[in-house]
């Protein structure tokens, strides 16, 4: 079976946020920028910074952990932001240089 990642993506001011999977991190983030999907949720409230992400083994995982964490609070998924990334940067770079 092929990797995952379930990620965090937010907007230039931190207010939305949207949680999704993938197999790519790095091509689907590059996705919310580029608003391939220009109706999708990402595109209209501008979410294309990347501020948290899990990689993990197996897809199946990562799409469980994807339902654990939508099935959360805002405030858990803040709280696990600033856990991992308390400055909310781009985390983009990371992935590129870590995933390619």
């Amino acid at each position: 079976m092929k990797p995952g990642f379930v990620y965090i993506v937010t907007n230039k001011n931190n207010t939305t946020l949207y949680v999704g999977v993938t197999a790519h991190l790095v091509k689907r983030v590059q996705q919310h920028q580029q608003k391939v999907n220009p109706k999708s949720f990402t595109a209209r409230y501008n979410l294309n910074k990347l501020v948290y992400y899990e990689a993990f083994q197996m897809i199946g995982d990562a799409i469980a952990r994807e339902k654990q964490l939508k099935a959360g609070n805002r405030a858990r998924k803040i709280a696990l932001i600033k856990k991992e990334n308390p400055n909310w940067d781009d985390l983009l770079l990371k992935a590129i240089n870590e995933f390619g």
